[in-house]
């Protein structure tokens, strides 16, 4: 019997990967104000990113519109290559007028990916795009999985975000910022559970009072918007990541109007 041929099959392969994800704060500001300048200044600093994340050995797998995504083989690595990226895109927007900067948020998470014809899959790569949404502008956001890999190795300092209920993951993600001025923020001490947010632990002085004597806590002086995420009608989850995108930047948007709390 003769053996079938595999010439021009793809090969499929799972694999442990440290997974960074990239997008830019207000991108769909950025392009409505000035389109030519912002593909310029977009396509100076994917270099800073190609460049950086070649010097720790990982590898770009996708880059469209203003988001990025790459893998690399240890944690460490990653957030190196990361924290690089970020102080070197700090320096260049302190030659751009305020309303030009381009900043991003990165997301690391060391999971389990599918690799197929070079792509990767999973949600290992899933739980870095929404870590990657939590993160500050300007900033990075790792996951507990990946936190334990280089909270003993690397001159950095983190600050705990309690457990994130992120879209489409299941189970909550614990979530740290990796804080670049390197001025340290409590966190849950080792061995500690650690399941509340800081959200839930920082009540402040009138809310607290409130609470035990039954009464509702006091409402903000300033009026409020909540933005609710945006659903995702085109049937292919790959797609996510725009109706994401789209709420994020009506966020960062709205974060800057000083008369809103």
């Amino acid at each position: 019997m003769a053996a079938k041929s595999t010439k021009g099959k793809k090969s499929t392969q799972r694999k442990l990967a440290a997974i960074l994800c990239a997008d830019v704060v207000g991108y769909s500001r950025l392009m409505g104000a000035d389109e030519e300048a912002t593909i310029e200044t977009l396509t100076a600093y994917r270099k800073v990113f190609t460049s950086k994340i070649r010097k720790y050995r990982g590898r770009v797998v996708d880059a469209k519109g203003d988001a990025l995504l790459a893998e690399f083989a240890a944690v460490v690595d990653a957030v190196n290559g990361a924290v690089e990226i970020q102080k070197e895109l700090a320096e260049k927007n302190n030659d751009l007028p305020d309303d030009r900067r381009m900043d991003f948020r990165i997301g690391i998470n060391l999971g389990d990916v599918v690799v197929k014809d070079g792509v990767i899959y999973g949600d290992g790569v899933n739980v870095a795009a929404r870590l990657e949404s939590l993160a500050e502008s300007g900033g990075i956001c790792v996951s507990r999985s990946a936190y334990d890999q280089v909270k003993n190795k690397l001159k950095l300092e983190y600050e705990y975000l309690g457990e994130q209920q992120v879209k489409n993951i299941a189970e909550p993600v614990r979530a740290y910022r990796v804080l670049l001025d390197s001025r340290p923020k409590a966190g849950p001490p080792a061995g500690q559970p650690d399941s509340k947010a800081p959200a839930e632990e920082k009540s402040s002085g009138d809310v607290l009072p409130a609470i035990l004597e039954g009464k509702p806590p006091p409402l903000p002086d300033k009026p409020s918007i909540a933005v609710l995420a945006f659903e995702n009608m085109s049937g292919d989850a790959e797609q996510e990541y725009f109706s994401d995108g789209i709420a994020e930047d009506i966020i960062t948007d709205l974060s800057k109007i000083s008369g809103l709390f």
